[in-house]
Order: C-alpha cells, then structure tokens, then sequence
C-alpha cells in the first residue's frame, strides 16, 4: 500500500511508500489530511513530477471494488461496503410515524397531496449506492494527479441464460410462478417423494445440492426434496448421501 501525498498548493503528487510518509511527519515537513485513505500534505516546495493515474470502479450490490494504477503497478485497492440498511431504516421511521399519528400525540401531519418527484428519481436505497460511489470516486480524484476513471458495469439477462428463447411475459412466469413460493415448487416437482428414501406422506424440508458456501443458490433447480428423517446431521457429512454439496 502507499500513501497519498499533495504538495503545499493542495495539488496531487503521485504516491509515495509508508516509510517516508512517517519520515516526512517526524521531520515535521508535511502534516495528515486525510486518514481514510491515508494522505498526507507537504509543507515544503517542492517538485512535481507525475504521471498518469488510472482510477478502477467494479460496481456491485453491496460492495464497490476500487484499484488504482500506474502504468504496469498498482497503487493501491480495496473494497467499499455500501449500506443494506437504506430500506430497513425508511420502513422503521414511517412505523414511528404511524404510531404517533395512533396516540394522538404530536407529529408530522401525513402529505398526500404533495408527492411529485423530480425526473431523474431514484429509490433511496439506489440513490444511496450512487452518491456513496461517487464520494471515494470524488475522494480519490482530489488525492491523485491526472486521474482517468474507467467503471466497470456487468449487465447479465440471466433468465435468457438459463433459456435463450425466452421472450415477453415469460418474463414473469419463472420456474415457480403460480406456486406460494420455491418450496412448494420444489415439492410438488419431486411429486411431495423424498428423493433419499422414496417415500410420500413424511415432512418435508429442501436440500441444496451444492451448499450455499460454496456459492450454490436458492434456485429451484439447486434444491431437491428431502424428508426429515434423512434430512439428518450424519447424512450431510462428507461421503454420506447429503455430504456431496
């Protein structure tokens, strides 16, 4: 890793190595500006030799990864863990909202009338994806000397993986469409039969056939019919008949 340095005017020089940073604050010849990520600022003149920096974004769900290159060396990186509670914490405040309405006590009259949304609108917990990338996005800019940005953004149609011809509104009639949920799909494949024992009419659980760490899904075709009776601790160990995930 590598600590990033501006010289006295707030410009970007390029990185330079943790040993020298630390020497240069002793020395008292450059103070702390930034503590995450770590970036320092020269209280000398100096020279401003620099080359072009590359700024990698991979976006995701919840994390965002982040590289930072130059030429054939990586600089440094790391991953940025974006925030899964935007939905929760909305949900709790309108609860808050509605129980006080109930008590009769004070509170923010409800708007109804008044819920325009600009152009441009995102769900919260979309907007609060974007404007968090885009803060490290910003952060690194002001560290770094002639940033280029390059983001990286996967698209993938994985329904039309699964069936190419796939089209309209088979769309929203996946797998499991009229049935409560992937459970009773499942069950009602493998006909309600335990696939271990054979046997109808015992409780049933679902089984992942490659376990979910090691990175099998919930999909229905990960999943098989299983009862409770071989749905066992000894029947997942390694070589039983459940072990193989």
């Amino acid at each position: 890793m590598v600590v990033f340095l501006i010289n006295m005017h707030g410009e970007p020089l390029m990185p330079c190595k943790p040993k020298k940073a630390r020497l240069l604050l002793q020395e008292k010849k450059a103070k702390i500006v930034s503590r995450n990520p770590f970036g320092i600022q020269l209280l000398y003149e100096t020279n401003s030799y620099t080359q072009e920096v590359n700024i990698g974004v991979d976006l995701g769900a919840k994390h965002v990864g982040i590289a930072i290159t130059s030429e054939d060396k990586v600089l440094a990186k790391g991953k940025v863990e974006l925030r899964q509670d935007v939905k929760v914490a909305i949900e709790t405040r309108r609860t808050y909202r509605h129980s006080r309405r109930n008590r009769k006590t004070r509170y923010r009259k409800p708007r109804f009338q008044n819920r325009s949304r600009e152009n441009g609108w995102l769900p919260p917990s979309i907007q609060s994806r974007v404007e968090n990338t885009f803060f490290w996005i910003d952060k690194f800019y002001d560290l770094v000397p002639h940033p280029a940005l390059t983001i990286e953004v996967g698209k993938f149609d994985v329904q039309k993986m699964i069936d190419p011809d796939i089209a309209g509104v088979a769309y929203q009639q996946g797998q499991t469409y009229g049935y409560h949920d992937v459970r009773y799909f499942v069950f009602a494949r493998d006909n309600y039969t335990c696939q271990v024992c054979k046997q109808k009419g015992k409780i049933l659980n679902t089984h992942h056939l490659l376990y979910r760490s090691h990175g099998g899904s919930n999909r229905a075709d990960n999943l098989v019919t299983v009862c409770t009776d071989c749905h066992t601790h000894e029947n997942h160990q390694s070589g039983k008949i459940l072990g193989s995930g």
